[in-house]
Order: C-alpha cells, then sequence, then structure tokens
C-alpha cells in the first residue's frame, strides 16, 4: 500500500527528473543558435580532420562519466571545427538542401517525443502526421492518390522499396512466388536503365540480387533514348524492370516520360521514377511541363531533406499498387498490435523500428503551403539560371548543360585549369563546388538545393568564381 507522502515524494522525484532536462535542452538550444547564426558567413569546408576531432573529444573512454552539461559542451565545442557548413546557401557541392526553421522545430519535437513509428495503433499521432504528408505530397506531385507512401533514410533506400515492389510484382505476374521461394531457380528479371543514372539505382538492384543493369544511352543532355529502350526491351523476355529519371545529377535533365513509359508498359514492364530532387518540379505550376507523363509509372522515389529543406533525414518511396509494397516490404508478428493488414508505416518503409521523419515534411509542407512549395522550387531554379548567367559570362567559362533546373555544370578548356577551379573555391570557403566527369570532361557542378539562395547570394557566388579564376590566371606561367 502507497501512502499520501510516499506518492508525494514520488510525484516530487518524477518532476525532478522530468527537470533535469531542462539545462540540456537550454545548453544544447545555445550551441545549436551558434552554430545556425554564423553558418551562412564561416567557411564552408571544414576545418579540422576526422582525427583532429578524435583528439579534442578525448580518444580515451574515461572510467568515471563526465557531469552532462560538460559532455554537451565537449560535443559542441570539440566537433565545431570538423562541421561543413552544408547549411549555407553558396553550398553546391551536392544535391544537399538545408534545414528550414519549422522543419528543425519539428524534428526537435520527433526526438523529444521518441515514437517508434512502425505501427498505427501504438502510435497514432505520429502516424496520423507522416499519413498527412503523404496525401499531401502525392496531391503536389499529381500522382495517383491510391499511392503508398514510405518515409525512409533517403534516396537509396527510397529506391530500394520500390524496387523490392517491382522485383516482387514481376516475378509474381510471371507466376513465381520470391517472399516463399527467394530468386534461386525463379525467371531472370531484367533491369533496364539509362546509361546516366544515378548510382543509387545500380546499389538498391545489387541489393535485391537483380545485379548490374541493361544500359541503355542517352543523348547530350543525359535522357534516357526511347527509341534505344524500345530496342533493349525488344532484344529480350520476361519480367523487366525499367528504370528513368527526374533530374539528371549532371545537366537537371527529364526523361521523356509519356514515350518511354509507353514503351515500358507495353513490354508488360514495371517503370520507377528515380526523382531524387527533380521530382519536385511536378509542384510548380512553371516547372511541372518537365514531369509530364510520369503520373503513368509505377513507383517514384524522392527526398525531402534535398529540395522540401527538411533535416536530415528523409527520403521517400511512393508506390502506385499498394499492395505490391506491402508484399515486398511488411511483415507480421503476433507480438506486434497491428491495426490492421496493410495499414502500418513498417509495411512502406525497410525499418520495423524507425523515428517519425516524416513530421518535418509535413511542417514544412504545412508552413509553406502550396504556393509557398511552387515559390521555393521556382527560386531554386531561378538560381540556378542566374548562377549560370553570372558565371557563363566570366572569361574562359563553358557551361555545358541546358539549364532546366537546378543543376549547372561549368568547365574551362583544359581539365587541370576546371579542378584547379574548383580547388581554388574550396581553399578561399566562400564558395563551394565540387568537381565531376560529365561527357567525358572534368566539370564544376552547382547544385543548387538551399531555400536561402536567393539573388544576393548568387551575386556572391558569381564574385568568388571571379576571384577565383583571377587568382589562377595570375598563378599561370607567363607564355614565353
Amino acid at each position: 500500500m502507497t501512502d499520501a507522502n510516499t506518492r508525494s515524494d514520488s510525484g516530487s522525484d518524477d518532476r525532478a527528473a522530468d527537470a533535469s532536462y531542462d539545462a540540456i535542452i537550454e545548453a544544447s538550444g545555445r550551441h545549436a543558435r551558434a552554430w545556425l547564426s554564423g553558418v551562412r558567413e564561416r567557411p564552408i569546408p571544414p576545418q579540422a580532420s576526422a582525427d583532429d576531432i578524435k583528439d579534442r573529444l578525448g580518444r580515451e573512454l574515461p572510467e568515471a562519466g563526465e557531469p552532462e552539461l560538460e559532455v554537451i559542451a565537449r560535443l559542441a565545442e570539440g566537433v565545431e571545427p570538423g562541421l561543413i557548413a552544408i547549411g549555407s546557401p553558396r553550398f553546391y557541392g551536392w544535391v544537399i538542401g538545408g534545414t528550414q526553421p519549422v522543419a528543425l522545430g519539428a524534428d526537435w519535437l520527433v526526438s523529444a517525443w521518441d515514437q517508434n513509428t512502425g505501427l498505427r495503433a501504438i502510435t497514432p499521432g505520429a502516424v496520423a502526421v507522416e499519413e498527412l504528408a503523404g496525401e499531401w505530397l502525392l496531391d503536389l506531385l499529381g500522382l495517383p492518390p491510391q499511392s503508398d507512401v514510405g518515409f525512409t533514410t533517403g534516396a537509396t533506400m527510397a529506391q530500394f522499396s520500390c524496387m523490392a515492389a517491382a522485383r516482387n510484382e514481376v516475378l509474381r505476374r510471371a507466376g513465381w512466388d520470391v517472399e516463399a521461394d527467394g530468386l534461386t531457380g525463379g525467371p531472370a528479371i531484367r533491369f533496364i536503365a539509362g546509361e546516366e543514372r544515378h548510382g543509387t539505382m545500380d546499389l538498391a538492384a545489387r541489393y535485391l540480387g537483380l545485379g548490374a543493369p541493361i544500359t541503355v544511352p542517352s543523348d547530350e543532355q543525359g535522357r534516357i533514348r526511347v527509341d534505344e529502350l524500345s530496342r533493349a526491351l525488344a532484344d529480350g523476355e520476361g519480367p523487366a524492370i525499367v528504370a528513368l529519371q527526374a533530374g539528371n545529377i549532371h545537366s537537371g535533365a527529364f526523361d521523356d516520360f509519356t514515350g518511354a513509359i509507353a514503351a515500358a508498359h507495353a513490354a508488360g514492364a514495371w517503370v520507377h521514377v528515380d526523382g531524387a530532387f527533380g521530382l519536385w518540379a511536378a509542384a510548380s505550376p512553371s516547372l511541372r511541363h518537365l514531369t509530364t507523363g510520369y503520373e503513368a509509372a509505377d513507383s517514384w522515389s524522392t527526398d525531402a531533406h534535398k529540395t522540401l529543406n527538411v533535416p536530415y533525414d528523409c527520403g521517400i518511396a511512393i508506390v502506385r499498387d499498394p499492395a505490391a509494397m506491402r508484399r515486398a516490404l511488411g511483415m507480421h508478428a503476433s507480438y506486434l498490435q497491428a491495426t490492421e493488414v496493410g495499414a502500418d508505416p513498417h509495411e512502406k518503409a525497410p525499418e520495423l523500428s524507425r523515428r517519425a521523419r516524416g513530421v518535418p515534411t509535413w511542417a514544412v509542407l504545412r508552413s509553406l503551403g502550396r504556393a509557398g512549395v511552387a515559390q521555393l522550387i521556382d527560386g531554386l531554379a531561378e538560381a540556378a539560371r542566374g548562377i549560370a548567367d553570372g558565371v557563363g559570362a566570366l572569361p574562359g567559362v563553358e557551361v555545358l548543360n541546358d539549364v532546366v533546373f537546378t543543376q549547372v555544370c561549368i568547365a574551362l578548356d583544359t581539365d587541370a585549369a576546371t579542378e584547379a577551379l574548383s580547388e581554388r573555391l574550396w581553399n578561399e570557403g566562400e564558395v563551394l563546388a565540387m568537381t565531376s566527369r560529365w561527357q567525358d570532361r572534368a566539370v564544376v557542378r552547382f547544385s543548387v538545393s538551399n531555400w536561402r539562395t536567393d539573388a544576393a547570394e548568387v551575386r556572391r557566388t558569381v564574385d568568388a568564381v571571379a576571384r577565383a579564376l583571377e587568382a589562377l590566371e595570375a598563378e599561370r606561367p607567363p607564355v614565353e
């Protein structure tokens, strides 16, 4: 029997335990504000190596624990020199967005709530938010409303989720039960993709036992050639999966979805659209034409932590046929209190245990609304065009791609000069744009992904490239 005094003491202990979070949250918030307030102007590259950071943090596990506030201070101050300013509006190195404030706040709530968002009946609050986010995404992107939406770690697992549904479904149509019998002895699947596909398509296929793709030639902007796709489909028989692309990583180009999907479906193939950043073009009335016909595909993948600018990580897998997705990814056990078959988030993503990563997506969509999302997408594309126009007017610079969305590739007269430009920008630290290879040339690629990259940041970017070019010219040996 517990008396009133005991209950009072217990309540006091509970309140003290609850208050123990206060100092940690306050200290963490101070460090977070210091980082966020400086991220726009700090040098973008990290200023210390991983080994340096390990030295700063202390390499040996202590025998006695350290006070919690000291741990937070050690972490924030020790790691800071090794952080790359991904949130800078002049970070163009990869397709990596910044973090919108409302998304950060929502993400902190996700961590505080600490919901394992796998079962609808057990964590209905977090699941309801994710379901709304998924429904809004389908509406914004003009995709079939009955589709299933799964929230994954990123585009790699989104590709995996969609391709798992594709693999199992095309085998089911061929009379093979891969869930029961595995792949051994079953019909071979032809996985067909353009030669300029993103590497995560190959990775997902490898995870799923599909092997390397049958490669179809692309045109000068990286778009799959529909005539060659038709030829590849006609050259074989049996189950097939075709991967198309919304947003080439170098040019930003979009495949001819109307022609390619028609050819693939005529051959009985499943069509997946990799739209890690490009799928968002469909949310803009002025850019939606780039995705014309893509709604006829069978699955689509994208990221919210890129274009939508939510914190890492948040990928999105979308499958037209919910049953195909759930057969491939779901599991059932007596100890899991499932609401009903097919209603739980764990049937739409590879993880049974995961955080509610779709909540920040809901927060951004709610904050921006339909018009705000379109304005965000348009702003990124406008900034890319501004960089292309400004940098392309500088002496010796060639813009290699048609700037249709958010990617800009430039080159100088030699590969060595192009690579030197990227290195100069890295060392100066105000702009980060990384080298790659495209069309058999070294290129410097500007991927515009940050919600704060406005006209002023575009001007700063062009000025930084101009300074780098002048410095390289000054270092060039005189011609004798």
